[in-house]
């Protein structure tokens, strides 16, 4: 492989904002796996934002781009997988597996799809320094003809249709809006672009937490959420917290500490099974390796306030939720998912045409 611009690259990043800004060029954010895709004509490689390759992950994906994708390229985009009119995060993650068997079936299963919103190099020509106005012009004449899995992420230079777009498009799965300067030249691995997510708030009950790696302060809490059956199941963390705070938490959860696991309502983490029925801390999977999950229980009555952007198959919170504040006037039984707001749907199709 031999291109004006070469892997590996770090993509460029965007900061969060509370707020659309004016004047600047708009895209849905997508929520998928970021890649920049290096064609030189064979050669097809996918690589991830951290510069680790993708491409023995999605076959059926390389073998798309190499039919669809100028000759000799460089571009920037987001893999995804869609299901029922809607991004499927968890499928997507399923395809980074160890066997190469397991990776073919799941892709005949569910098929990735490719959606492009920068283009870094064309033919000879490295664009890193070229506006953004001028690259995505290049980038929709170079893919004017694509078919899909491979798509061109709708832009707008309009705040009202954006505004439009982060209302309605959340309902198809997708984060929010990335804002982009048009005159913004392609600077690896800077927050030089902006993105507004949706954030919502619930009530969650505090039933544990981890340790941080720096000492005895807490790390995460551990937070959950009671189904229709009021079985308390494990959401997610909360874990964005300063030094000084955390060593302050482990005072204030001390009379909250169980010396023993048994009679806690996630008891049965450590057991590989349990996990099938229930969710609970500590799930076995490729992610986690070898990283220590244990954690220490607290008796399930102390309730806090979170926010959180998305919900992943309405069960758990897809990153890291951020504290707001204790809620001693709530019960831990008044947690429960009824209090989640859903999104209305939306259909993919309509945003990909």
């Amino acid at each position: 492989m031999d291109l004006p611009v070469m892997p590996p690259v770090k993509p460029m990043l965007a900061k969060s904002v509370a707020k659309i800004p004016p004047d600047m060029h708009y895209e849905a954010k997508w929520d998928g796996f970021r890649a920049v895709v290096f064609r030189d004509g064979a050669e097809v490689e996918l690589g991830s934002r951290t510069g680790k390759t993708l491409t023995r992950y999605f076959p059926e994906l390389v073998e798309a781009l190499r039919e669809r994708l100028p000759e000799r390229c460089v571009m920037d985009g987001e893999i995804v997988i869609a299901r029922d009119g809607r991004l499927d995060f968890d499928a997507l993650t399923e395809r980074i597996h160890p066997a190469a068997s397991r990776v073919r079936t799941l892709a005949e299963r569910t098929p990735a799809s490719f959606v492009a919103f920068d283009l870094l190099a064309l033919q000879d020509a490295s664009l890193l320094n070229v506006p953004l106005t001028e690259r995505r012009e290049l980038l929709t004449t170079a893919l004017s003809g694509t078919t899909p899995p491979v798509h061109v992420a709708p832009a707008t230079t309009d705040i009202e249709v954006a505004r439009q777009w982060f209302e309605e498009y959340e309902g198809a799965g997708l984060d929010g809006v990335i804002a982009k300067p048009l005159t913004l030249r392609y600077l690896q691995d800077e927050r030089a672009m902006f993105k507004i997510k949706h954030e919502r708030t619930a009530d969650v009950v505090v039933a544990g937490y981890r340790l941080h790696k720096s000492g005895p302060v807490v790390g995460s809490l551990l937070l959950g959420l009671h189904d229709d059956r009021g079985t308390l199941q494990h959401v997610g963390v909360s874990a964005a917290f300063p030094m000084k705070r955390r060593a302050e938490l482990i005072e204030e959860l001390e009379p909250l500490r169980m010396t023993d696991v048994s009679g806690h309502p996630w008891a049965a983490w450590a057991e590989e099974a349990a996990h099938e029925s229930a969710r609970l801390p500590g799930a076995p999977s490729r992610w986690s390796g070898k990283k220590d999950l244990s954690w220490v229980p607290l008796r399930p009555e102390r309730v806090a306030e979170v926010a959180y952007d998305h919900m992943e198959n309405g069960v758990r919170f897809r990153h890291t939720a951020r504290f707001r504040r204790w809620r001693p006037d709530r019960t831990p039984e008044s947690c429960t998912y009824a209090q989640l707001e859903e999104p209305v749907r939306y259909d993919l199709d309509e945003i990909l045409g």
